[in-house]
């Protein structure tokens, strides 16, 4: 940041813990306000802005009652996932990096082998690995690839897979179709603007990650072998 010539502050604030949740959500939201600055002349976009302007006003009452509703299912979550060796995580789109993000925290805080994993290349490779005993997350949340990840689900629940699915509230068909399989584990979140949704989806994961550190034994503010800063190359 002291070598650039032009730079956005993420304006994330003191980080205590090593692996801090704050930073990816502000980068994201930092990122979308830049996109927002760059189109702000452009008449053909305007629609779409106002509503993405509309939609962070809302993200931190979306953000406060998704931790209220949820809390109790991602704990229950955690205590069936606190012996697992792996989880997989399932997202496209915008939702490739909830799934990336998911990853990393449990890997870092838990020491649980976690892979996020874009669900378009399900049949090169990750297929292989699901059976009754690997649990694995799909974020299938409402928006331009929902078919897709329907498909995805599907095809996982094929090779018997021990699905978490994240759905929107909304989607009353995805609701209603998957919580007939009392095998799945599903977590309802609201819906909101498809570039933003990425925020809000992460937030039961990143508690998800939290639980399982502490019911693993685990210091959850340092993590063993990290660091806040890279002071090797």
């Amino acid at each position: 940041s002291r070598e650039t010539a032009c730079g956005v502050h993420v304006n994330a604030g003191c980080e205590i813990g090593v692996a801090s949740t704050k930073a990816y959500t502000c980068q994201i939201v930092v990122i979308i306000m830049i996109a927002l600055k760059l189109s702000e002349d452009s008449l053909r976009k305007r629609e779409r802005r106002e509503q993405i302007m509309g939609d962070l006003l809302e993200l931190p009452r979306l953000m406060t009652k998704l931790l209220r509703e949820e809390a109790g299912t991602v704990e229950a979550l955690a205590r069936e996932l606190e012996h697992e060796k792996s989880l997989l995580a399932f997202g496209r789109g915008y939702n490739y990096a909830t799934a990336l993000e998911l990853a990393l925290k449990v890997k870092e805080l838990s020491y649980m082998h976690s892979e996020g994993i874009a669900a378009g290349e399900l049949k090169h490779g990750p297929l292989a690995l699901i059976d009754e005993s690997m649990p694995a997350v799909v974020i299938a949340t409402r928006d331009g690839l929902r078919e897709k990840m329907w498909s995805t689900i599907q095809q996982l629940l094929a090779r018997k897979g021990r699905l978490i699915l994240l759905v929107s509230k909304d989607d009353a068909d995805m609701c209603d179709h998957f919580s007939a399989n009392k095998s799945l584990r599903i977590i309802k979140v609201d819906t909101i603007c498809d570039c933003l949704q990425p925020i809000l989806n992460i937030v039961p994961f990143q508690l998800l990650s939290y639980h399982l550190t502490i019911l693993r034994g685990f210091n959850v503010d340092q993590p063993r072998n990290l660091a806040k800063s890279v002071t090797v190359e």
